[in-house]
């Protein structure tokens, strides 16, 4: 989703290449899952290694999350006005979602 924002204003663009590399490793760890079920493998070993992708997952979540918390709602915080109380509905928004998820 875009909001609008310069691109350079994330606050996750320093660690873009880091995050750029947990995610591929993601998308890897999906593909192995895919081939573990065509490969008809036990129950318990797909599901520990849905454990595994879902705990990396979050972990991405909850460092990109930080990164928001530190640079765009302090940014808006510092601004005042509307757009901070934007910036913290945005924030309560994602972590509701993280925690139902």
């Amino acid at each position: 989703m875009d909001d609008g924002t310069p691109h350079a204003a994330h606050g996750y663009i320093s660690r873009k290449d880091d995050y750029l590399k947990r995610l591929r490793r993601i998308e890897g760890q999906a593909r192995g899952l895919q081939r573990m079920v065509e490969d008809e493998k036990y129950c318990i070993d797909i599901l520990t290694q849905v454990s595994a992708m879902t705990s990396a997952l979050q972990s991405v979540a909850l460092g990109l999350l930080e990164e928001h918390m530190s640079h765009c709602v302090v940014a808006a915080a510092q601004a005042g006005g509307a757009e901070a109380e934007e910036k913290v509905r945005e924030a309560s928004a994602a972590i509701a979602r993280l925690v139902r998820s």
